[in-house]
């Protein structure tokens, strides 16, 4: 049977104590366990159109932080395993912290520097060494609450500046937030992407422009990572009592501390 895991990570940092990023040795030692147990690495686009091997692994990154770079590839590097860089493009020419509901918290603070963005010259390195980048739409907004015209903006205005700025196709898009709809998923396909990435809670949606992906943060450690990419769990996210349970999570995020909370 197939088996096809797509993982979703934000930042990679030895210090910012956020729940979107990752240390690099539980990166390093999280692939190193996938790879000793047979998966093969590729890109999301591979792995949602035409995977390599019946067990195959997809790494993505949302948000395009420039920790990606300088902590992420070097592990992914020592492994052979390529990434995929999903990146908002109202921010890479800018330099400066990025900023959305969910991560301006950290602004102003002695974190602040986490925020700042992968450049154009650095996404074009990554794309040089095989690394997939896909869109994540120009601004981070909510998409499901755009008008037609906006939406169609974020999604389109962000596939053709990644296509001028790096001389490549760009196919793939991530839903900031995982927000999407069958309106923004018939305006995606409007748009010209081959595929879409989420973060469901209940895995029951698994076609190209609704690619489930498995969240990984700061807080799951080996135990916890291995859980949550057991084909057995896995399997049990697709059931609907699964959804229930997903509720029963937000609600109980929604009592955290917003700088301890994971994103969706």
């Amino acid at each position: 049977m197939r088996d096809v895991l797509i993982l979703s990570y934000h930042a990679v940092s030895p210090a910012w104590p956020a729940g979107l990023a990752v240390e690099p040795g539980r990166l390093e030692r999280q692939l190193g366990w996938l790879l000793r147990r047979g998966y093969r690495p590729t890109t999301f686009h591979a792995a949602a159109t035409a995977p390599p091997a019946p067990r195959s692994f997809a790494i993505t990154f949302d948000d395009a932080y420039r920790s990606v770079l300088e902590h992420g590839f070097p592990v992914l590097e020592r492994l052979g395993v390529p990434g995929t860089v999903f990146v908002p493009t109202d921010f890479p020419e800018r330099g400066a912290p990025m900023t959305w509901p969910g991560i301006d918290g950290w602004l102003g603070g002695p974190h602040e520097r986490e925020l700042v963005p992968l450049s154009w010259d650095e996404l074009r390195r990554l794309a040089g060494a095989g690394w997939e980048i896909g869109s994540h739409t120009r601004s981070h907004p909510h998409l499901t609450e755009l008008d037609d015209a906006a939406l169609a903006d974020e999604l389109r205005g962000s596939r053709e500046r990644i296509e001028r700025e790096l001389g490549l196709p760009c196919r793939t898009l991530a839903y900031p937030y995982g927000d999407h709809d069958d309106r923004v998923v018939a305006a995606t396909r409007a748009a010209g992407y081959e595929a879409a990435a989420t973060v469901p809670v209940r895995l029951d949606r698994d076609e190209p422009l609704r690619r489930p992906r498995i969240g990984i943060y700061r807080v799951d450690d080996e135990r916890a990572f291995r859980i949550k990419v057991s084909p057995t769990v896995r399997r049990a996210r697709r059931l609907p009592v699964s959804a229930a349970l997903g509720r029963a999570w937000t609600a109980a995020r929604g009592r955290m501390p917003a700088r301890r909370r994971p994103p969706a």
